[in-house]
């Protein structure tokens, strides 16, 4: 891992925990609209659009683009997206300025253990080896594999509602997100022979398709429920899933043996700690979400600060 490479990633997942609490702070207490047409659905995916919040959120997405690039081009796709797991502490922390709510320590202890985890999996993987390409018919059928799995996800999130709906919608989009990476990944490798090589190249348009998506995906996500249930599944679950396609497409290696006994408990500390960023302890005494509170909201009141 070299500097470069943990710089931009960090500075992209707070660009992207930035964004998202933004769009999220945008998307709570809109009018309702009733009904469930294409038309009505794609009234309740602009409204957000009105309020300055959600483009600031999206400035904030372009800057954590160009940083997940950088970070891409410098390092591997195995140690950049779980790196983006980050992105739930920065959540965390910007959340509780724009929703005014002041973390519990219990939440706090939950920041140490993912972040601990995080690290423990980092060291004890050691992501080697790999390049910036894979062939066409490798792509064909790892991606094949992604889309039918984020299909197959978005249909059991129609059975769905609140929490559940947004964990396997989060998921999905996490899905997403890490084929975009993937897929920019590739394109990074064509940059040494130029622009006309980037511009030529299919994986360009097909980012650039599957990161709309990823967006749109991400909308829905967000007016679906509480950043407690799809945070968690957004970062944890582009971080894995990145992991496998690093391995899958480029070959990239994580070290083995012993080693994949501090690699369980490095997954086992960040899946602890997201469980206890999510709050669920609170939903569980019946305490309001803490993104769903107004801006009038004092620091002392309930939510994180159990």
């Amino acid at each position: 891992m070299n500097a470069l490479t943990v710089l931009m990633a960090l500075l992209s997942a707070m660009s992207n925990a930035a964004a998202t609490v933004l769009q999220r702070r945008a998307s709570v207490g809109l009018r309702p609209l009733p009904g469930s047409g294409p038309l009505v659905i794609t009234e309740r995916l602009l409204q957000p659009l009105a309020r300055l919040g959600w483009w600031g959120g999206a400035v904030a997405t372009g800057v954590s683009a160009i940083c997940q690039v950088i970070a891409l081009d410098a390092g591997r796709l195995s140690v950049v997206q779980p790196l983006l797991a980050t992105e739930l502490l920065f959540a965390l922390l910007i959340g509780a300025l724009v929703f005014r709510r002041r973390p519990s320590p219990a939440l706090w202890r939950a920041f140490l253990m993912l972040a601990f985890g995080l690290a423990i999996f980092l060291l004890a993987a050691s992501p080697s080896g790999g390049g910036n390409d894979a062939s066409g018919a490798r792509w064909l059928a790892v991606g094949g594999a992604v889309a039918g799995f984020v299909v197959v996800l978005v249909l059991v999130a129609l059975h769905l509602r609140g929490l559940a709906r947004a964990a396997v919608l989060g998921t999905a989009t996490a899905a997403c997100f890490a084929t975009t990476a993937a897929l920019i990944k590739e394109v990074t490798g064509r940059f040494p022979d130029g622009a006309g090589a980037v511009l030529t190249t299919w994986y360009t348009y097909v980012a650039a398709a599957v990161g709309l998506l990823s967006v749109v995906l991400l909308q829905w996500t967000l007016r679906t429920g509480s950043l407690t249930g799809s945070q968690p599944a957004l970062t944890l679950g582009d971080a894995l899933i990145s992991v496998a396609l690093g391995a899958l497409l480029f070959g990239e290696r994580i070290a083995l043996g012993w080693h994949i006994v501090f690699e369980v408990l490095g997954v086992v500390l960040m899946a602890v700690g997201v469980l206890g960023l999510t709050g669920v302890h609170h939903a569980l005494a019946g305490a309001a979400e803490w993104d769903e509170t107004t801006p009038s909201t004092r620091l002392n009141g309930s939510g994180l600060n159990g």
